[in-house]
């Protein structure tokens, strides 16, 4: 039997306070340095720009990438196409529960205090989302992500029991 291997990239929109900001920031550091050849004190108003320009701004656009692996899901973000950074790895065999967002199946595993939430979602409406349910060490860990149905299909494989698709 060969191995499973599936990628899809997620792209969510960027929301438009983000999207000033990310323009914001470039402007006022062009403002402040015209202005600070003039006035000093203005330089330091347009260094503290750019440093927010570069750090922050840098951090604006987020895309997801799932890497499917034979039981093993991978979340990586990549900030401004430009910088990759792991987010989580998850196994299968620690999967309690996984059905798609609007399941009754997920009513019991969501109302619970103390577990953890993370969205890798595209947030948009029409977009099918599927939400995962880990048993972990620190407790439980909830993630919703838009897998298709081939990761579907053989997280069913893996785990029959622990996949709801009504």
């Amino acid at each position: 039997m060969g191995d499973m291997y599936r990628e899809i990239m997620v792209k969510p929109d960027t929301p438009l306070g983000k999207r000033f900001l990310k323009g914001f920031f470039p402007v006022m550091t062009g403002i402040c340095v015209l202005i600070g050849v003039v006035f000093w004190p203005f330089l330091i108003g347009a260094l503290a720009f750019l440093l927010l320009t570069l750090f922050v701004g840098s951090k604006m656009e987020v895309e997801y990438e799932y890497l499917y692996v034979n039981g093993e899901l991978d979340i990586d973000a990549i900030y401004s196409k430009q910088k990759r950074k792991r987010i989580c790895s998850y196994d299968m065999e620690h999967l309690e529960v996984l059905a798609p967002e609007k399941s009754h199946a997920l009513d019991s595993y969501l109302s619970r205090q103390g577990a953890k939430f993370d969205d890798y979602s595209s947030k948009k409406a029409p977009e099918k989302s599927y939400i995962l349910v880990f048993n972990e060490e620190k407790g439980q860990k909830i993630i919703k992500v838009e897998l298709d149905d081939v990761i579907i299909t053989d997280i069913r494989r893996i785990a029959p029991r622990k996949v709801n698709l009504y």
